[in-house]
């Protein structure tokens, strides 16, 4: 399977963005405690170039040893990758429009190694039969994205456009307004996915990483029209602060293939008011969605997912959705949680894009789009266990 990340990235406000690697490697989710013993021996260092001068490298540990990290052992991580601050006024129209998926390699991708979701095209799943149960089931049958009707209702507010850059190039990717554990009503989090916000193995945070919460509600930029920046983002933007991606990501992914760092393809940053003042993300769009970790899989039902596709047919304008029921699983390494997989048209610009279903009652985020195929039938996205959890967690009480 050659999944292909959806990515494009645009410039921010001013501000640094703190982004931290979570290693996770083996076995699936369950309910251990986050809190507890010393950390073991970790097994590999990863620090970012732009990482704090003179920090010791902080090593990456095992999944298990993860789960019983504390606070102090996540901070420290995070001192290692703090990228520079985003340029205000960066984000234009022309640029938003230039923007690009992520493109992968020439060619298709290896043999089993799923491409990102940042590209337009995705190698198809390997055909070879598996073995009785290693994590994979047939492919859904596709769905076709459809557009949310304009102007959006206030539920849709917390859907919006990540813009930011790598290296010159500039990037588009979606994310979704989280709710936050430690400040409920006041949540700052945007979650999305980890390949939106770092290059993966030896590779830097990404820069200029911006949030524009229900981009282009009203249509204002529908259709190829032409209208101030203002009237597309009717909240602003709102530059990341700090943030965190799966350490998996940053220890081993290629950027241009998916592979089994795509089972732990998450990331969230918090973001900072673009008016100065003191009203939260949550608050200016009125509402935010509450994360479901280790959510049984035969409860995960009525599956959405929501992004801006900006790889053709779709030109990254539009708020697509994609009803797809219940997802399959998709797996890479048989050793990490199964990718929950969904049969949906879209292309390159959805990557991070929530993934909503029902929990009694009320709407929640169990995934967010990471890969797909180069037929652009299917998509997969992480299954949030713990260690998302804990990610999380730590966003949440993070000052």
């Amino acid at each position: 399977m050659s999944p292909i990340s959806r990515t494009t990235r645009a410039a921010l406000g001013a501000s640094v963005v703190a982004l931290t690697m979570v290693v996770a490697t083996a076995c699936g989710p369950d309910n251990s405690d986050a809190t507890g013993a010393q950390t073991a021996a970790p097994t590999t260092a990863v620090t970012s170039a732009a990482g704090t001068p003179g920090a010791a490298p902080v090593k990456l540990p095992t999944l298990d040893e993860l789960k019983k990290w504390k606070f102090e052992d996540w901070d420290k991580w995070a001192q290692q990758n703090v990228i520079t601050p985003a340029v205000k006024g960066f984000w234009d129209l022309q640029k938003i429009l230039d923007a690009k998926p992520v493109k992968p390699g020439p060619g298709n991708a290896p043999t089993g190694q799923p491409t990102a979701r940042p590209t337009a095209a995705t190698p198809s799943r390997p055909a070879s039969p598996a073995p009785a149960d290693n994590g994979d089931d047939p492919l859904p049958k596709v769905v076709q994205e459809k557009p949310v009707p304009h102007p959006y209702t206030k539920n849709y507010h917390v859907n919006g456009k990540l813009f930011f850059q790598d290296g010159k190039q500039d990037y588009v990717c979606s994310g979704t307004v989280v709710s936050d554990p430690a400040n409920p009503g006041k949540s700052n989090l945007v979650w999305t996915a980890s390949h939106c916000l770092h290059g993966g193995k030896g590779g830097k945070s990404h820069t200029n990483i911006t949030f524009a919460p229900a981009f282009n509600s009203a249509g204002a930029v529908s259709g190829g029209k032409q209208a101030p920046l203002q009237q597309a983002e009717p909240y602003g933007e709102w530059g990341a602060v700090a943030g965190i991606v799966s350490p998996t990501w940053a220890d081993e992914a290629d950027p241009e293939y998916g592979g089994p760092w795509s089972q732990y393809d998450f990331g969230i940053i918090r973001v900072a008011n673009p008016d100065g003042g003191n009203k939260s993300l949550e608050e200016v769009v009125g509402g935010s969605v509450p994360v479901w970790f280790n959510a049984p899989r035969d409860q995960i039902t009525g599956v959405s997912s929501f992004g801006y596709p900006a790889g053709k047919p779709f030109d990254g304008m539009e708020l697509e959705h994609c009803d797809s029921g219940k997802p399959v699983r998709h797996t890479i390494d048989p050793s990490r949680p199964a990718m929950l997989t969904i049969g949906c048209n879209g292309t390159g610009g959805d990557s991070g894009g929530g993934w909503f279903a029902a929990r009694d009652g009320k709407q929640v985020l169990v995934s967010d789009t990471s890969i797909g195929g180069n037929d652009n039938t299917w998509e997969a996205g992480p299954y949030l266990d713990d260690v998302a959890q804990h990610a999380l967690e730590y966003m949440s009480k993070r000052k």
